[in-house]
């Protein structure tokens, strides 16, 4: 045999393997909904570990990909949720019930979250080389904790409330979003103990600039957890915690109705009011104060996520500062249509001559 034959040997004595087809009538040719949508978002959260962007631009895509999945939470999981009180079982095109879809979906957000804290981690070290620091409580000097607590007596203090949960005083509604502190109080006098909240104002930005040339923040809840003493006074802190609501947001509509206004009115404020689809909470809550924010919201364990990092990463688009424009992507500046152009700007003088395509966003809208 020459060398020829032995590296190409004669087609007609090479085995073709059958292809295998799928079965038109198999589950198999479908993929379902809401996992290609969570595969999606992993490829939106790819990006902010890219290192050909810009470094604030892959902050930006962290923070789409948060605030995406509460988005999800919102709709589609609040929707198979109802699917699931309901009694529904009917499967999805690819096979999958609503209550298999919510275990294949919390199996993958699972992965997905922690993805995103170790975004998160990597990104604060590099934003701190290129100075934008997130302070640690430890890092502030004197200088910026006197500038902190005018800033708290001047802006905070006015719109925080402390709660004491009692009997006489009970949990109160946490809204859609709704961020708060979880504390476990022993008063001085006399050793009694007692549960705590701190609703974070939804009002006021999560990262605090310091005065000062260089960007330089604090998270606003280590600023409002570092004054508890003046809320709550004669108390000391024995343990506390943060956590995050998010509520169902499906909006159902009956089309039928009489008054559409009132209608859309009414399911709004559903909407704010809705159960609670998803709670996350800090990883080292201490279990007493976990158990008892869980029993007052009525959560069942498989919607409480424990995160070991940052709650609410969408609100770290508040670090992409104006001032380190070198840190984004060019400005691009979209072209004017020409045709609109040699109408002397008038666009519809432009349409009244003749049909226009403007292509956008590379074509200026204006």
């Amino acid at each position: 045999m020459s060398a020829a034959q032995a590296v190409a040997p004669e087609t007609s004595e090479v085995a073709v393997a059958p292809t295998a087809g799928i079965d038109p009538d198999s589950p198999d040719r479908f993929i379902n909904r809401e996992l290609s949508w969570l595969a999606f978002n992993e490829r939106v959260l790819d990006e902010a570990y890219n290192l050909q962007h810009p470094l604030l631009e892959r902050l930006r895509f962290l923070s789409i990909s948060s605030s995406n999945l509460d988005e999800f939470y919102m709709v589609r999981v609040a929707g198979l949720k109802g699917q699931v009180r309901a009694s529904v079982a009917t499967p999805s095109p690819e096979g999958l019930g609503p209550a298999e879809q919510l275990e294949a979906i919390n199996t993958r957000v699972d992965t997905l979250l922690t993805r995103q804290q170790d975004c998160w981690r990597i990104l604060r070290g590099e934003l701190r080389e290129a100075e934008i620091q997130v302070l640690e409580p430890g890092e502030i000097t004197a200088n910026d904790h006197d500038w902190l607590d005018g800033y708290f007596f001047d802006e905070i203090f006015p719109v925080v409330t402390p709660i004491a949960v009692d009997p006489a005083h009970p949990f109160p509604f946490m809204p859609n979003f709704g961020f708060a502190i979880a504390l476990e109080l022993e008063r001085r006098e006399d050793g009694e103990r007692l549960n705590g909240l701190l609703p974070i104002p939804a009002q006021m930005e999560r990262f605090i600039r310091l005065p000062g040339p260089k960007a330089r923040f604090v998270l606003l809840e280590e600023v409002i957890h570092g004054h508890v003493d003046r809320l709550f006074p004669g108390f000391d802190v024995v343990h506390h915690g943060y956590f995050r609501v998010l509520r169902d947001s499906e909006v159902e509509i009956e089309e039928e109705a009489e008054d559409l206004v009132r209608e859309f009115e009414s399911a709004l404020k559903r909407r704010r009011r809705g159960s609670v689809i998803r709670l996350t909470v800090n990883a080292d809550m201490d279990p007493s104060l976990r158990d008892f924010v869980v029993a007052e919201l009525d959560v069942p364990p498989e919607d409480v996520f424990g995160l070991d990092g940052l709650l609410g990463l969408s609100a770290t688009s508040q670090l992409i500062v104006d001032d380190r424009r070198d840190l984004l992507f060019p400005k691009f500046t979209a072209r004017f249509p020409e045709r609109i152009r040699d109408y002397n700007g008038d666009c519809f003088a432009a349409i009244r001559a003749k049909d226009i395509v403007v292509h956008h966003p590379y074509e200026s809208f204006d």
